[in-house]
């Protein structure tokens, strides 16, 4: 079967040339424009959804406002003002509800990938599979990083390592972090590698679903580093 184009949707999108730009638009108007055009919703939202979590956990952990966060897949809120899970992202063994919040951040990590996997599987989407790899492979190399230097089992840490790309070398992204000289540039220097991954790993002007789901992913590193800039 012949990949749908969207040359009219990708052609009426801001362009997304340089990190660190300000956002040309937001996550929901994005995926509005996805919905009315019906285009490849479904991978988009996972790659949007991810945001939702980090953001999430950032509340959760003190670092961001519950007023400041900009959600665009999570909608609905607990009475302390926090994002609830989907039932698809619950660990198996708990539920929101339990007092478990550090523990279930690697079983909340964990079963969003293994849903990232499965949309990506079922979608056919060449580049949902990609980054899925790409990501948590990068996670996991830089929590073994972090579990070396504190001399604990790096093991312990890794989430998901099966889906990991194990060809993938993140050795210069690994030393801009270490070496970076305060927080924000250390996360900066993860981002950049984010960036350029997608920059290597998109098909631009093919007008197909790939390119709109590298836009996504691109637009939302953007929103999360303005986020870090503010913060």
């Amino acid at each position: 079967m012949t990949a749908r184009r969207y040359d009219y949707l990708l052609s009426a999108l801001p362009g997304l040339d340089t990190f660190g730009a300000n956002p040309p638009m937001s996550k929901q108007d994005l995926l509005d424009r996805l919905s009315e055009a019906e285009g490849p919703v479904q991978t988009v939202q996972v790659l949007l959804l991810m945001d939702d979590l980090v953001q999430r956990e950032a509340i959760m952990s003190g670092e961001l406002p519950a007023d400041q966060a900009g959600f665009s897949v999570l909608s609905e809120v607990d009475a302390d003002n926090i994002p609830v899970l989907p039932a698809y992202l619950l660990p198996e063994s708990g539920s929101e509800n339990q007092d478990t919040a550090r523990l279930n951040v690697d079983a909340i990590w964990r079963t969003f990938f293994m849903h990232a996997w499965a949309t990506a599987q079922r979608s056919g989407s060449p580049f949902l599979k990609a980054w899925v790899k790409f990501e948590v492979g990068l996670r996991n190399a830089l929590a073994a990083t972090r579990a070396h230097a504190l001399e604990l089992d790096p093991l312990a840490y890794q989430v998901t390592p099966e889906l990991a790309d194990s060809s993938a070398d993140f050795a210069s992204a690994l030393a801009a972090w270490s070496s970076a000289l305060d927080p924000l540039s250390a996360l900066e220097a993860l981002d950049k590698a984010r960036w350029e991954w997608m920059e290597d790993n998109s098909k631009w002007y093919s007008f197909q679903a790939q390119e709109l789901e590298a836009y996504a992913a691109k637009l939302v590193l953007l929103h999360r580093w303005r986020r870090l800039q503010t913060d």
